[in-house]
């Protein structure tokens, strides 16, 4: 019953992800932020059960700040990436599991270039153009291999994400009425107005 999208352009990225918190079929709060910020060019959203999404985002932004303080410089993204297959993995393999599905993006400074990963709860890591969690998956992926281009300035990809949340709300049987949304460029992770589907024009 969540929703993250990720998409991937030239020069940044975005994340957008729904704002709900919920507990079984009771929703708890209508403003949790799921994009969590893990190093000044680095951020990942996180869904799943609660308690998992929350506590694994929070130990690995907080494990990416200590290696930064000891090392003195960021983990590129795709390393970050590989550092969260390699935990999610190993507590695959524990007692204690985490249920969670992530959406890392960030920008590589080296390589003065965006990356994108999906990642799953199974630790199953690809990079990736765009890519959904949730059932939202299946209402957005078509429309994305249809309209997404990779040279979009900031305006159209923002316009490209109301799209996709715009099918989400025509066509889901859940009510996920507000959207976070956060870019990351060279500039480093950047908050954009929320989306809010009341805003929207219905058709």
């Amino acid at each position: 019953m969540e929703a993250s999208i990720g998409i991937k352009f030239n020069d940044f990225a975005l994340i957008a992800s729904d704002s709900q918190a919920v507990f079984s079929v009771l929703v708890v709060k209508h403003d949790c932020d799921k994009i969590y910020k893990l190093n000044d060019h680095l951020m990942m959203s996180a869904g799943g059960e609660p308690g998992d999404a929350v506590q694994f985002a929070e130990f690995i932004a907080k494990n990416i700040q200590l290696f930064r303080m000891r090392s003195g410089f960021e983990l590129a993204p795709k390393h970050a990436a590989t550092y969260v297959q390699r935990n999610l993995a190993d507590y695959l393999r524990s007692r204690t599991p985490y249920q969670t599905n992530l959406i890392l993006a960030g920008y590589d400074k080296d390589t003065k270039t965006p990356e994108l990963y999906w990642i799953d709860y199974l630790a199953t890591v690809c990079e990736v153009p765009y890519a959904v969690h949730g059932y939202a998956q299946i209402f957005t992926l078509g429309l994305l291999d249809k309209d997404y281009r990779p040279d979009m300035n900031e305006e159209e990809a923002v316009e490209l994400m109301k799209s996709c949340i715009k099918q989400i709300d025509k066509r889901f049987l859940g009510s996920l009425q507000n959207f976070h949304i956060k870019k990351v460029d060279a500039n480093g992770v950047t908050v954009l107005p929320p989306i809010s589907v009341k805003d929207f024009v219905k058709e």
